[in-house]
């Protein structure tokens, strides 16, 4: 009989590509909270059942176990139908439940009694999620990183993506946390992910990087949406004696806001209701003036307004507040948004 193994979660997380599967048999709601990089899920419970089983288990442990072992053992035998047929016995998996008991336990056994090399990881999701906690408390300070500020629609997370298409080190927080940072910065169709999750997609990307080579990345507050960016990355960022100041004149900035929030045109009434949460700030009168320029389809003047009004000031107080060498900051321009003008800045920055 093959004997089953588990593994610690140090020893998995070094080597994640030296398994050929990594299974996630939790519930489907605890996997879209969070889960291993590249995970699949195999639920061996999914969240109707759990909640059953966790209902029943509260009255009576022994009724719970009957119910849920003969609901594991009907999952384990449709996962392994659909998704095992054309498996060799090399075959790697990695599995994990919550806390390395029993719902990656049974999938583990099942496994390795058909003759697949599966390992358990011991602790399961509660150990890997200790290792990215206590990793991003170090991660960030073993890299240099070169801060991008400027103000809103400046051109900073374009020259992000040109720099990355450049060859260069780029952390996008934005796009990992799948927000722009400001009120209005949520994106169509694009939820943002759990805190967990977060964290999880940030861990990956530090672990892909160089600590030998810079690492570009656009300044950030405290929160980017309602995720929170480590205390350890925000404060190596804010210490940073890599500093750069990105300007664009007003048009290309106007026309660059005009072409990165065009989707608010086509729900006005959603675009306000964002802005009545500025309200405390701007006052009810001005936010109603704004209201009324959406309405009108006046995006233009209002982008024009805001920037004015709303985002340069708060910004530029924040950004002193956080950044100590902002007044000694390499200066940069963007004549506009375009591929031409973020190419030159490119080759000025990285050759």
């Amino acid at each position: 009989m093959p004997p089953s193994f588990t593994i610690d979660a140090p020893a998995a997380l070094a080597d994640l590509a030296a398994f050929d599967a990594i299974i996630d048999v939790r519930s489907p709601a605890e996997f879209a909270d969070d889960h291993l990089p590249g995970a699949v899920n195999w639920p061996v419970l999914d969240n109707e059942q759990r909640r059953i089983v966790g209902t029943l288990y509260a009255a009576s442990p022994f009724e719970a176990r009957k119910v849920g072992a003969a609901l594991v053992a009907r999952n384990i035998a449709a996962a392994v139908e659909a998704h095992t047929a054309d498996l060799t016995r090399n075959w790697r998996p990695l599995v994990y439940c919550w806390r390395g008991g029993q719902r990656s336990g049974a999938m583990n056994w099942f496994l390795g009694q058909i003759g697949f090399k599966a390992r358990q990881l011991d602790g399961g999701y509660k150990a890997y999620r200790a290792e990215v906690r206590n990793a991003l408390l170090t991660q960030p300070a073993g890299f240099e990183l070169h801060v991008i500020c400027g103000r809103t629609g400046s051109g900073k997370t374009r020259l992000l993506h040109a720099l990355a298409a450049a060859g260069a080190q780029v952390l996008d927080l934005e796009a990992l946390a799948r927000h722009r940072g400001s009120v209005l910065g949520g994106l169509p169709d694009a939820p943002q992910p759990s805190q967990k999750g977060f964290d999880s997609l940030l861990w990956q990307q530090l672990r892909t990087l160089d600590p030998a080579r810079p690492v570009w990345v656009e300044s950030e507050s405290r929160k980017i949406g309602q995720l929170r960016v480590p205390e350890s990355l925000h404060t190596h960022m804010r210490q940073t004696t890599h500093c750069y100041w990105l300007t664009m004149p007003d048009a290309g900035r106007v026309e660059l806001l005009l072409a990165e929030y065009g989707h608010f045109a086509a729900d006005v009434d959603g675009f306000c209701n964002q802005l009545d949460a500025l309200t405390a700030l701007r006052g009810r009168d001005t936010v109603k003036r704004w209201q009324s320029q959406a309405h009108a389809g006046d995006w233009a003047g209002l982008f024009a307004e805001l920037m004015r009004d709303h985002y340069d000031p708060g910004y530029e107080r924040s950004l002193r507040g956080h950044y100590p060498e902002i007044d000694r900051a390499r200066q940069l321009t963007l004549t506009d948004g375009g591929p031409d003008s973020l190419q030159a800045l490119v080759r000025e920055l990285v050759g």
